[in-house]
């Protein structure tokens, strides 16, 4: 038994496997129908496109394009093509297949290159799924949020001082912990400048705790889940991926990790950095578990970070997260205009475009503050009408002045997701009915309600009708009952994919979008190994606490297999970690730090240096012992006992078949 087996979940390179269905024949994307085309064109005069601020605004304080290269990373692999939007035109009528208002957002989102905010303040949009900001200070630049991977981050900065001249960076700031804020870092510092004192990088309380364990301990499921959320099994064009909403997509580059040295820790906290003066604002639990916004004093600018962006954002993540409280939220953003609000003359955020001038920067933070505030009293207001869950986001309207507010449109999150999460953070999964209680799981009931229905050959005949008149809706919701009835029934999952398609094709969420296209393709080809991201990054397994790491083995323990396992192991990290005591029973794998048995069955002794090679199949278990890094005193049967029952986690898990 090899201790990196710990590791596979971790590792998501380690643990791809091509699981196409043998049979089915790949489809090309079909066209829009007639419903679709009808639907889509109804939003041209349902909303106000004539309105061309945003796009103003996207152009503004242009500097330089993206360089036109294709950035590749040492096997040859793309980390970021800057030309494959290419096909999204600004000012050209939005594809059939591409819901007009999303096809708006993406050509602002498609304005890329190096843009001055303000005076001494710069971004870098659409080299990655989020903006890098570059503010200019006394001695040198602070970089704010060096994007998902060090390759882009790296191009990014040479971007900045081609035209700007070489500066030295002084300091980084993380606004969030979400890997997109984060993930570049080492593109624009070394660690070695970091610890030597050169640079400072500030970040908010709680940053290393939220983005290690967002990317661990659910991290196999969310990533497999972002593959669909960010479309990076699509390919960019009309019928495929134009976005996320919230930017393109997603680098797939390498992802770092360099810790912070300097933590804001309260709303008001003021810092001098660089010779200017920042005053900090705390919003944890926002858009992500630690966040904060900031105004740079003598710039009059907001750094929104990102909760007030141009768009309605999640409250939940459709690739899987904790629930965001809309309400809190919503504070954050009347608080943010209490403190700034009478004096800010421009408000950026880490993704999309600025917002100048006094008067709109406080209706830009008016309209996202009443729009999540909304969001959730309204949706509290109907639960104690006695709505249920899908009854409220099947009902549930913005006021006309938020909804034909661009900002507010639903281009990440969408009001009906966000409207469903709100009713679960109150109220729980369980809409009081007791049907409901205990249903069957997925493939028994689908069979049941196949059988009710009157079988395959007569629901597939009905949802043709269905399909004929535009209730894709349904289709999609009853074939896929036949599916998971019987997943090789190929008409089943035919029509079920043409279903997925024309609402991909009328959604104007990105991540809808996404969702919808990236089903029907894996209903037509089967799951196929393709390009994504590798969030759980060498630097996220070293940053990961030991307390986190044992939590993370007990998440992996087959609890039904080591039921009647016992077993009590000590560990001695020396220095670099100290002493923990795990224990194994009743199914559950139970540690404690600063503590030792003497009873123990084995005392494993290794420094966190080799458990990281470990981690990072840097080495083996078997070399790490014969190099003497690991010492076994006592019964090493015991500890081969132990890992025998950790599961590994296949990464291509099925999602629209069962």
């Amino acid at each position: 038994m090899r201790l990196t087996q710990i590791a596979k979940s971790v590792a998501l390179a380690g643990m791809l496997a091509t699981v196409a269905m043998p049979g089915f024949a790949q489809e090309s994307p079909k066209e829009a129908t007639a419903a679709t085309k009808a639907a889509n064109d109804a939003l041209y005069k349902q909303l106000p496109f004539s309105n061309k601020t945003d796009f103003t605004n996207a152009h503004k304080g242009f500097i330089a394009p993206l360089p036109d290269a294709v950035i590749k990373g040492e096997q040859g692999n793309v980390i970021w093509d800057p030309t494959k939007y290419g096909f999204i035109k600004e000012g050209e009528k939005s594809p059939e297949t591409v819901n007009p208002s999303l096809w708006r957002q993406a050509q602002l989102i498609n304005i890329s290159g190096l843009f001055e905010v303000t005076d001494g303040i710069y971004q870098i949009r659409n080299l990655d799924l989020s903006n890098m900001t570059i503010i200019e200070g006394k001695d040198g630049i602070t970089v704010v949020d060096p994007l998902v991977s060090a390759e882009t981050a790296k191009v990014g900065m040479e971007l900045y001082y081609k035209h700007r001249g070489n500066k030295p960076v002084k300091a980084v700031i993380y606004t969030h912990s979400h890997v997109d804020h984060y993930g570049g870092v080492k593109g624009v510092v070394s660690e070695e400048d970091v610890k030597s004192g050169k640079v400072k990088v500030y970040a908010p309380e709680g940053f290393m705790e939220a983005a290690v364990a967002e990317n661990i301990m659910a991290g196999n499921a969310m990533s497999r889940r972002a593959s669909y959320m960010y479309g990076n099994l699509l390919p960019p064009d009309a019928k495929g991926q134009v976005g996320a909403g919230l930017g393109t997509t997603t680098s797939a580059g390498t992802v770092t990790l360099i810790a912070p040295t300097n933590y804001i820790t309260k709303t008001g906290q003021k810092e001098s950095i660089d010779g200017l003066t920042y005053e900090f604002m705390m919003a944890p639990g926002s858009e992500a578990p630690a966040e904060m916004l900031w105004y740079i004093e003598e710039k009059k600018a907001i750094s929104a970070a990102e909760d007030a962006t141009h768009t309605l954002h999640n409250t939940y993540s459709l690739r899987g997260a904790k629930i965001r409280e809309p309400l809190p939220w919503s504070k954050y953003l009347n608080q943010a205009l209490t403190m700034w609000g009478d004096k800010a003359e421009v408000i950026f955020a880490q993704h999309h475009w600025p917002t100048w001038g006094n008067q709109e920067v406080t209706t830009l933070l008016k309209s996202q503050r009443d729009l999540y505030r909304y969001i959730n009293d309204e949706t509290l207001r109907m639960i104690n009408h006695g709505y249920t869950r899908d009854e409220i986001a099947a009902n549930f309207k913005l006021p006309d002045n938020l909804a034909n507010t661009w900002s507010s449109r639903g281009y990440y999150g969408s009001i009906s997701h966000n409207v469903k999460a709100t009713y679960v953070l109150y109220l729980g999964w369980f809409d009081g009915n007791p049907a409901t209680l205990d249903e069957l799981p997925p493939v028994e009931a689908a069979k049941k309600y196949v059988d009710y229905m009157g079988g395959a050959d007569h629901i597939l005949k009905k949802a043709k009708e269905d399909f004929a008149q535009g209730n894709y809706r349904w289709v999609a919701q009853v074939t896929s009952k036949v599916v998971f009835a019987d997943p090789d029934n190929q008409a089943a999952r035919a029509l079920e994919a043409d279903a997925l398609e024309q609402l991909g094709y009328q959604a104007e969420s990105g991540p809808w979008r996404n969702f919808y296209l990236t089903g029907a393709k894996e209903l037509r080809g089967g799951v196929k190994q393709l390009a994504t991201p590798n969030t759980a990054s060498p630097d996220t397994v070293r940053a990961m606490s030991l307390d986190m790491f044992f939590d993370y083995l007990a998440v992996r323990l087959n609890g039904e297999k080591a039921g009647n396992a016992h077993a009590v192991l000590n560990f001695d990290f020396g220095d670099q970690g100290g002493k923990y005591k795990l224990e194994l029973e009743n199914g559950v794998l139970n540690n404690t730090a600063n503590a030792q048995d003497e009873k123990a069955d084995a005392t494993i002794t290794l420094s966190r240096d080799v458990l990281n090679n470990l981690l990072l199949k840097q080495t083996t278990f078997e070399q790490a012992v014969a190099a003497g890094d690991i010492k076994i005193d006592g019964n090493a049967d015991k500890l081969k006992e132990v890992l025998s029952y950790l599961d590994n986690f296949e990464f291509w898990f099925n999602i629209v078949t069962p």
